[in-house]
């Protein structure tokens, strides 16, 4: 009992803790005169995308590899098809062209490459399929060559102009605080959700992929969810959808890429399910942007997508196992 309770606690640490990570060290940026864009694009992203960089991690470290793979699976379902979907339905969401021609199909890319680099047994014919430690430095590269598409963004935009998510700058005590706060919080509730997540997948007889690909993946992508929800609600459509695919790219490239290279992720051929339930959200995204108002997810196409999450969720419980 007191696991499950520790699972809950812990998510709601693991996602004040991103909080507290990204107020401090934001504030710290800003004191140095970096634009909020480029804190924007880097701070917060990494931010948001902390919850589940902690959880895959410490689930690699502990050879809890399905959890790491289902987290990290499960959040860009849920990103695209969820939040995106509601975020729609809330407010059509009207995309940048730099989303539509650069973003969306380098998250398209990343979950490609995945499917490639998982599938060593039908490309290869080897005995098993895997993320090994090189696959993981190869992602890692394709995160820095985005880190680097996002310096130029920040570049070519310019300083801001005054806005809802202008950096409050804090004094420098209460900065590191935050930080030291934030990353406590972070390894605490990462913890405390990966032994939950083992406890439940263990009590409730079912597979450590399925918890990491449902209550796992929902609850790290807490962050993400808040964000997108409440910008679509103040119109800030750039910053709804362009919060989703930017933590899909992270999620991918950097998290899965290190967690990779902290110990090979072995893939079962049920994987492959997930997998191109993640190409296919993206490839959805992509698609539903030239249907109907060009470069708009209309409320319908948003419903159309949280109905499909919908389902494949009810997919996932009817093969339990």
């Amino acid at each position: 009992m007191l696991v499950y309770i520790l699972f809950f606690v812990g998510l709601i640490i693991l996602v004040k803790g991103a909080d507290f990570l990204v107020d401090g060290a934001a504030s710290i940026a800003k004191g140095f005169n970096v634009s909020n864009i480029s804190i924007g694009l880097t701070v917060v992203a990494f931010g948001t995308s902390m919850p589940e960089f902690v959880v895959s991690v410490m689930a690699s470290i502990n050879g809890n590899t399905e959890i790491a793979i289902g987290n990290i699976l499960g959040s860009n379902i849920f990103n695209i098809l969820f939040i995106i979907g509601l975020s729609a339905i809330i407010m059509p969401l009207t995309t940048l062209r730099n989303t539509v021609w650069k973003e969306i199909p380098m998250s398209l890319l990343a979950a490609l490459l995945v499917g490639i680099m998982a599938n060593d047994i039908f490309i290869d014919k080897a005995g098993a399929s895997f993320l090994s430690r090189i696959d993981g430095l190869v992602l890692i590269c394709f995160f820095i060559i985005f880190l680097y598409y996002t310096f130029g963004i920040a570049k070519a935009s310019g300083d801001d102009s005054p806005s809802d998510g202008q950096v409050k700058i804090l004094p420098l005590w209460k900065s590191t605080l935050f930080i030291l706060l934030g990353l406590a919080g972070l390894i605490f509730g990462g913890k405390w959700m990966v032994d939950g997540a083992v406890k439940f997948a263990n009590s409730m007889g079912v597979s450590e992929s399925l918890i990491g690909l449902t209550i796992v993946a929902v609850g790290t992508s807490l962050p993400e969810l808040a964000t997108s929800v409440v910008a679509a609600y103040k119109k800030q459509m750039d910053i709804a959808i362009g919060n989703v695919v930017g933590s899909n790219i992270f999620n991918i490239f950097w998290i899965l890429g290190i967690s990779a290279v902290v110990s090979p992720l072995p893939f079962q051929s049920t994987s492959n399910t997930d997998i191109f339930m993640t190409i296919f959200a993206s490839l959805l995204l992509f698609v539903l942007l030239f249907i109907g108002k060009r470069h708009i997810i209309q409320r319908w196409q948003g419903a159309a997508m949280f109905i499909s999450y919908v389902a494949y969720v009810g997919y996932l419980i009817a093969n339990i196992s």
